[in-house]
């Protein structure tokens, strides 16, 4: 004898309340990967329409150049050694007749006199170059350079940074009074190498944090 068949409307009750079951956590899941998407496309836009800087200038009082790690023997890094090149290509152009190496602590190292001997030893004279031996993040790069800028009068710099790093400190600099302009260090990695991709998809989430939290709760005043 066959078993009778339940009522249709009674499976759709039955899967309704199994679906009601999961749905506090599903919602979680939902939001939480909701909300990391939004942040993500908002890194990303904002990385793209970052300015490039609030003057049309070609010349400037100072070239700023902002640090990256040493190694812990104190070799700089091919992210440095390129921002570093760059910076000699910029003043050798002309752009400005100063220099400012921004970078602080770095193990038993400071990234602003790895930069100061590298541009010595390219053939910047040690009269042009000035240091900012005490930032830690992109943030405090920005502000004591400004504050470096200002002691000495300074009023318009050209920012030089790596390629992938450009975009946030666009954003940064975007938040100093001073006149800027963005430039960007090309890098030393072969096209395709993961170091390269690797460095922009850790931009990406760096700008989603600096969005989120640190260009409130890490504001330094120039």
């Amino acid at each position: 004898m066959k078993r009778p068949r339940r009522s249709s409307t009674a499976h759709v009750r039955a899967v309704s309340r199994s679906r009601s079951r999961l749905k506090p956590r599903t919602r979680i899941i939902l939001a939480v990967l909701a909300t990391g998407v939004a942040l993500l496309l908002w890194a990303i836009l904002a990385r793209v329409f970052a300015p490039q800087g609030n003057t049309t200038a070609s010349r400037f009082d100072a070239i700023i150049i902002l640090g990256a790690h040493v190694d812990p023997d104190g070799t700089p890094t091919p992210a440095l050694v390129s921002r570093i090149t760059e910076g000699v290509h910029e003043y050798d152009r002309g752009v400005a007749g100063h220099v400012i190496v921004s970078g602080g602590p770095n193990g038993r190292y400071i990234q602003a006199a790895v930069m100061a001997r590298l541009l010595e030893a390219q053939g910047v004279p040690s009269s042009a170059i000035v240091l900012e031996p005490k930032s830690e993040n992109t943030i405090e790069n920005a502000c004591f350079s400004v504050r470096i800028m200002k002691q000495y009068g300074w009023k318009t710099a050209e920012v030089v940074t790596s390629t992938s790093h450009l975009p946030r400190s666009k954003l940064i600099f975007s938040r100093t009074p001073i006149l800027w302009h963005g430039h960007a260090a090309p890098s030393l990695a072969a096209p395709g190498e993961d170091s390269e991709w690797d460095d922009t998809v850790s931009e990406i989430l760096h700008t989603g944090y600096y969005l989120l939290y640190s260009q409130w709760a890490e504001r330094c005043s120039p």
